[in-house]
């Protein structure tokens, strides 16, 4: 149901249906007044999409129409039940992956802003693994600019110590071992919202892998990063344990294609006393950290409205 939200925008839950049909759990923000640009604001692994309300406000107040959305498995898109459609409450023996979630949830989302709104430059935000994930979708070409924030290629010798120590541990004597037992891995082991096993066994795999995915064989999609050239800037945090400046390296030099732009910021760049992986979607960094992202995000904004899809370029 359509109402009336923060910021002067319109607040709309709503579905849509991945790659296979099943349907995502997602919120639409719409300005009240005429809209500049269409944002996609993708996940971290095991962080459910109202994480992101307060900057997808922030975005729609700005004049973008912004959609937030659960994988299949987290949040609303776990515990739904639609017509056509059982979601489990229990996740034993739920099918999904981290590279199920980029290539059925995902590639959807980006499908489903791009048509929904042709005549404006679709923009991307990826968290984590959703900065990951642009760089496995066969459609990333319809995005022509991404904002990847702690996004990275998360193998546990680039974090810093104590830390690296601390997440080999989590991953290869507690979660691991917990989900293989129980079907699934219960997020009060500190990963966040459950998690289906075979995003656990993937993400497990990753994190031990030196390349991360990229030195995951079976992986095809790897193949679909050369093919967006779209901008790219990637934010790191000087106190981020999880997504250190070398772990973001290692991820956007997949991307062949263009040039990233990383920047690292200090808590103290923006007078607060700590950011880490998860801080800079609080409402404390409206007036620093979410203005400079919207106003990089709004570039394409300013120019004349037209077709903007990749089959109409071609």
């Amino acid at each position: 149901m359509l109402q009336a939200g923060q910021d002067n925008v319109f607040i709309d839950d709503i579905t849509f249906p991945a790659v296979d049909g099943y349907s995502l759990a997602a919120t639409l923000f719409l300005p009240r007044g005429r809209k500049r640009g269409a944002v996609l604001i993708n996940s971290a692994t095991a962080v459910p999409r109202e994480i992101y309300r307060g900057f997808a406000s922030y975005l729609a107040g700005r004049g973008c129409a912004v959609l937030t959305y659960d994988y299949r498995g987290i949040g609303g898109s776990r515990q739904q039940s639609l017509t056509g459609y059982n979601k489990p409450r229990s996740l034993v023996g739920f099918d999904a992956s981290m590279s199920k979630w980029a290539a059925r949830d995902v590639t959807a989302a980006v499908a489903w802003m791009r048509g929904r709104y042709k005549e404006l430059p679709l923009t991307y935000v990826g968290h984590a693994f959703g900065g990951q994930a642009l760089g496995l979708l066969p459609n990333n070409a319809e995005v022509s600019r991404a904002l990847l924030i702690c996004a990275q290629a998360a193998y546990w010798k680039l974090m810093p110590p104590p830390e690296r120590y601390r997440v080999f541990a989590l991953m290869k004597f507690a979660t691991l071992p917990v989900t293989k037992l129980l079907g699934y891995a219960p997020g009060k082991m500190g990963i966040g919202e459950d998690l289906p096993k075979g995003v656990v066994e993937e993400w497990s795999r990753w994190v031990m892998s030196p390349r991360y995915m990229f030195d995951d064989k079976a992986l095809t999609t790897l193949g679909n990063f050369p093919n967006y050239t779209g901008a790219l800037r990637a934010l790191c945090f000087t106190d981020d344990k999880w997504a250190p400046r070398p772990a973001v390296e290692l991820l956007c030099d997949g991307f062949t294609a263009t040039k990233p732009d990383i920047i690292a910021i200090s808590p103290a760049d923006v007078g607060v006393p700590s950011i880490g992986h998860l801080g800079f979607f609080k409402p404390e960094h409206r007036d620093t950290l979410w203005r400079g992202a919207a106003e990089w995000l709004e570039v394409n904004a300013m120019a004349e409205p037209r077709r903007y899809s990749a089959a109409a370029r071609a």
